[in-house]
């Protein structure tokens, strides 16, 4: 399997000029934990996740130091954390050094690179245009399907390929939030839906791709939100 195979596509971006506040209300619509950061150009100019929000003003999160441990920190380290603290502008606060990955990298090379950085998401690219992502979970789904290899067919990639067209084309589909792993013919579906009727669709869409000979629907039920009180 390569990065194309089960990358989670479009992917949910965030500006750099959006607020910090934005960012993770966008977070929690979309249920994911990290974004791009894209520019008017299409560029990716950084990563923002939710380690970046933990120490804020706003909720009295920020890091507190004792004086003496004021006095054996940098003072570039606390002009950091001040800044992540208190800046209102996703610019401020995301990583600007972004690990990537192309659409042909092997798994195993994205599983490395996910330890080695000690990251949970990279963003992939296909003529250094960003297509997709890949998280931890888009890992751990390949390894929870895999028979023999973690390796997939042409016929498997055309299948997921075919899937994810035609779901995208449907009003009532957000491919945002599924994810996809065939193997010989067996597609897995995994992510989060609406309702019970959208998850038979999905099924069913599945079904109905040439080749498909089993569909195992591992969809969750998006849960509704508490209100604030």
């Amino acid at each position: 399997m390569r990065a194309g195979d089960i990358m989670v596509s479009p992917v949910v971006t965030v500006h750099p000029t959006s607020s910090v506040r934005d960012a993770a209300g966008t977070f929690i619509q979309h249920r994911i934990s990290g974004a791009p950061v894209v520019d008017d150009a299409a560029n990716i100019v950084g990563i923002i996740t939710e380690g970046d929000l933990l120490r804020r003003v706003e909720i009295e999160t920020e890091r507190n130091r004792s004086s003496w441990l004021r006095l054996l920190t940098g003072d570039e380290d606390l002009a950091a954390e001040y800044v992540k603290a208190r800046a209102r502008r996703v610019a401020d606060v995301m990583t600007k050094r972004v690990i990537t990955v192309t659409i042909d990298t092997p798994i195993n090379d994205i599983a490395e690179t996910l330890e080695k950085h000690s990251i949970k998401r990279v963003p992939i690219l296909a003529d250094n245009r960003l297509v997709g992502i890949v998280s931890r979970a888009n890992v751990v789904q390949a390894l929870a399907t895999a028979r023999d290899k973690l390796e997939m067919p042409l016929q498997d990639s055309a299948i997921r390929k075919e899937l994810l067209s035609h779901l995208k084309e449907e009003p009532w589909s957000d491919t945002w939030q599924l994810n996809f792993t065939v193997n010989g013919g067996t597609v897995d579906i995994w992510g989060i839906c609406r309702s019970e009727v959208e998850r038979e669709a999905i099924r069913i869409a599945a079904e109905n791709v040439p080749g498909v000979r089993a569909v195992n629907n591992h969809l969750c039920m998006q849960r509704p939100f508490a209100p604030t009180l």
